[in-house]
């Protein structure tokens, strides 16, 4: 018997619907991961990701570690929509007579597909981390003047920024460019995942999980290249970036290659939840059980 076969409308359903509550779980270990990246010698203001979530939450109250989680919820339905779709194409041009893919071909597939998703994920992504990372550089800010005044520190007083305003700064600064900055980094960080199988759901989930906590620590460098380069407000004393190769070279000249590992286990922690819950969301058929509440069309 053929492998379950998932409408596309079924899975553009469970795709979305996995990505808002993977968003809502694990978005707090992504801002601690952006801020962990983000940090430059001379300016390191957290040691680890507790540390970092705690301070966030001291100096920015509990709503401070899904700043920026708006934008994510707002574009990860369509991405996933891109990506789903794209995927569904390939898949279906590189099939012979319909027989299962090979390994090679999933993976052409998998590229094919993160290659259209960038579309959403590079803007998102780009917004994102200025929203993410704008309570670290206020609060070196802050610690910068108490420094120099000597006053007793206290809750940072955040420039309050939109992703709307965020939007209207690059296109009018820097056109529609300015939102796909760090594009290529971003296609070096995208992979492929395998088709479905008939694995069972316990197999299925704790392969998903181990493979994406493996991909997202084999890949951190690049993230940590993407979201320097993606970064537009810095420190006084932090390096600017003209373009991949030039952010790998201050890297590795003002802090060594174990930089580019910074954040990398907060990166496991997010994408490996992100796998689970999208393979418990497939498995239980979110998708299917809410399209038999809409109407059918009869030809």
């Amino acid at each position: 018997m053929a492998d379950k076969q998932i409408s596309l409308p079924a899975k553009l359903i469970n795709g979305g619907i996995a990505g808002l509550i993977g968003v809502t779980c694990v978005f707090p270990i992504d801002l601690a991961k952006t801020r962990l990246q983000n940090q430059q010698n001379g300016s390191r203001l957290y040691t680890s990701m507790s540390d970092c979530l705690i301070k966030t939450i001291q100096s920015e109250g509990y709503f401070g570690m899904y700043r920026g989680a708006a934008v994510n919820l707002t574009l990860v339905t369509p991405e996933k929509a891109i990506k789903l779709a794209a995927n569904d194409f390939f898949r279906q041009h590189l099939s012979k007579d319909g027989q299962k893919l090979t390994l090679l071909r999933e993976m052409l597939a998998g590229c094919g597909a993160g290659t259209c998703q960038v579309i959403i994920t590079t803007p998102m992504e780009m917004l994102k981390i200025q929203l993410q990372d704008a309570g670290r550089i206020e609060a070196q800010r802050k610690l910068m003047s108490q420094a120099a005044v000597g006053a007793p520190g206290g809750p940072v007083e955040l420039r309050s920024h939109t992703a709307m305003q965020l939007t209207r700064e690059l296109l009018r600064s820097q056109g529609i460019a300015g939102l796909y900055k760090g594009l290529g980094a971003t296609l070096l960080r995208l992979g492929g995942r395998g088709a479905d199988g008939p694995a069972p759901f316990y197999v299925s989930f704790a392969s998903g999980c181990i493979a994406g906590s493996t991909a997202a620590v084999a890949v951190n460098p690049v993230d940590v290249i993407k979201t320097r380069i993606q970064t537009m407000t810095r420190g006084s004393q932090e390096d600017t970036y003209g373009g991949v190769t030039d952010c790998i070279r201050k890297i590795l000249r003002q802090e060594g290659p174990s930089a580019f590992l910074k954040g990398a286990y907060c990166r496991a922690l997010v994408i490996a939840p992100l796998f689970g819950i999208a393979q418990v969301v497939y498995f239980l058929g979110v998708g299917e059980f809410l399209l038999r509440f809409l109407p059918q069309q009869n030809n």
